[in-house]
């Protein structure tokens, strides 16, 4: 396997960015195909034979994505090395998309193991893709002259604030509008208790902060640096997160799926489940501004 860059840290904190980096791309590619009942289906109904063809069509785009731009920051790859990292890249895929499809209750104790198998399978093919490409996605960060505009420190902060809002409002609608209108959000939904719920605002709070923070995409030194009101990591993800909230509820306002009479424990349940793409969509659009 080759070596990821070196970090001051040690090797240890390059192969764990390496993996945060593979599995944020995974997530920024595959989280609209997570939330569709199609691909649920057709996996619960897939016999085991096919299952081994889909593994074996998925290696082969990331086995060449691999070669060429792998979720490592190293570009000298040999044949061998790739092999190696597209295995590892599908195996990230499928404990990623078995984690998200149990936290968003598609796969419980009570689920036949080959109807879960299926499901896994067909919904890590992009996962897999985005994983094997996530050193190429979203890598350009502010301009370094941003700083040079003559304005002063507080104009800065914010203006920071202000584009990392509206870049998590695009990112997130961009992602949030192809996923508000179908039916997979109300049958989530139903199917989550409170706790559930609150579990999956942590989850959505961790990757966005994952994506931004930690995956080494678009100069996330000087995320971590730059100024603005709320733009200390943690207060940032907490705010575009709340943001991405706002967006999932006024798409589905948008598209007639809240109704004046449902109880409001309802109403925050649908926004929360689709909170999550919305997030992944306001981390990415974040890492475009």
């Amino acid at each position: 396997m080759p070596a990821s860059t070196a970090t001051d840290a040690g090797p240890w904190r390059g192969e764990a960015t390496d993996l945060v980096r593979a599995v944020s791309g995974g997530m920024l590619f595959g989280i609209p195909l997570l939330y569709t009942m199609e691909v649920w289906w057709i996996g619960s109904e897939t016999q085991t034979a096919r299952m081994v063809g889909v593994l074996a069509f998925m290696f082969v785009p990331v086995f060449l994505l691999t070669r060429t731009a792998g979720f490592r920051t190293t570009k000298d790859i040999r044949w061998r090395d790739a092999a190696i990292d597209s295995i590892e890249t599908v195996a990230i895929a499928v404990v990623s998309v078995f984690l998200l499809l149990v936290l968003l209750r598609e796969i419980t104790a009570a689920t036949p193991l080959e109807e879960a198998l299926g499901k896994i399978v067909y919904e890590a093919t992009p996962f897999a893709i985005g994983s094997a490409i996530a050193q190429h996605v979203l890598r350009r960060g502010r301009a370094e002259g941003d700083d040079d505009s003559g304005e002063s420190a507080d104009d800065d902060d914010i203006h920071a604030t202000v584009v990392d809002v509206g870049a998590t409002t695009i990112g997130a609608v961009f992602v949030a509008f192809n996923v508000a209108p179908t039916d997979e959000i109300p049958m989530l939904a139903a199917a989550m208790p409170a706790a559930w719920l609150i579990a999956l605002v942590l989850a959505s709070l961790v990757i966005s902060y994952c994506i931004v923070f930690v995956a080494g995409f678009s100069d996330q030194e000087k995320r971590h640096n730059q100024p603005g009101i709320l733009q200390h990591p943690i207060t940032e993800t907490v705010a575009s997160y709340l943001v991405s909230l706002c967006v999932a509820g006024g798409m589905l306002w948008f598209f007639q799926r809240l109704a004046a009479e449902d109880p409001v424990t309802v109403t925050l349940s649908h926004v929360v489940v689709l909170g999550l793409p919305a997030a992944v969509g306001g981390a990415a659009g974040r890492l475009a501004a």
